[in-house]
């Protein structure tokens, strides 16, 4: 792996204002020392808090910070599309904004990003969450592995680094949370390379979860069925991916 790698750094954030400010300071101070070239995204996402606030004063001292602000929220999905669009480095970190993983922990993925490696995905040695979140979580990962096949060990661990080129072979559609799964599928069918490495998730100390609730787990699951449907039973983006490589050919052979 390069010695001093080009990173983008993002976070999608909601009603974390009392925690985006600390992630986005760690996060500056890690890259200043890993790297010379570097830029950090947050991706606001309908905060009804004073998160805006926050990074409008953070926008003032930072130079490498960018901010997008969007009023209408664009769902966890969404936010997540927006950090892969603006992105413009090599490399592409994320996690979320709300402090329960630790940014600077990046530097223990980058070791793992061997060149024959794609996707550095981290997970949890162990869940700061209420219990009920445990067994919830446990129940989830196990059927999404069911479901879908993964061969990681945390498909749920947002804390994912990630070369940005990924994202001219794949295209993401998901505006809920279930475009996690969407992201790793993908990635795993198109037969890019994941490392794993163990980082820390800690308890939330401001606001509260966006996902764990009645109404939103039942979306979720609907969400999920139907995102089972089109990748594992019709395959749909491997029909696409296809479609793509053999026009990519007949182009080249005119």
């Amino acid at each position: 792996m390069e010695n001093r790698p080009s990173i983008s750094v993002f976070f999608p954030a909601c009603n974390d204002a009392g925690t985006i400010g600390s992630m986005v300071v760690a996060a500056i101070e890690t890259l200043e020392e890993i790297t010379d070239d570097y830029e950090v995204i947050v991706v606001e996402n309908g905060s009804t808090d004073y998160t805006v606030e926050v990074l409008e004063s953070l926008a003032k001292r930072y130079d490498k910070l960018r901010v997008y602000t969007h009023r209408q929220a664009l769902g966890y999905g969404g936010a997540l599309r927006v950090g892969f669009a603006k992105a413009t480095k090599d490399l592409v970190f994320y996690t979320d904004g709300d402090a329960q993983y630790d940014p600077r922990e990046l530097k223990l993925l980058l070791p793992a990003l061997r060149e024959d490696i794609d996707i550095v995905n981290g997970w949890k040695i162990d869940r700061g969450d209420p219990l009920h979140r445990i067994i919830i979580g446990r129940i989830y990962h196990h059927t999404v592995k069911f479901l879908f096949g993964f061969k990681l060990r945390d498909v749920d661990c947002d804390f994912r680094l990630i070369r940005r080129h990924v994202f001219d072979d794949i295209e993401l559609e998901s505006d809920s949370g279930t475009i996690c799964l969407e992201l790793v599928k993908k990635l795993q069918d198109a037969g890019y390379r994941f490392a794993e490495v163990p980082v820390h998730h800690y308890h939330r100390t401001y606001g509260k979860s966006q996902f764990f609730n009645f109404p939103r787990l039942w979306r979720t699951f609907v969400q999920l069925i139907g995102l089972w449907w089109k990748l594992v039973v019709r395959r749909e983006h491997m029909r696409k991916r296809k479609a793509r490589a053999r026009a990519e050919v007949e182009q080249t052979t005119r």
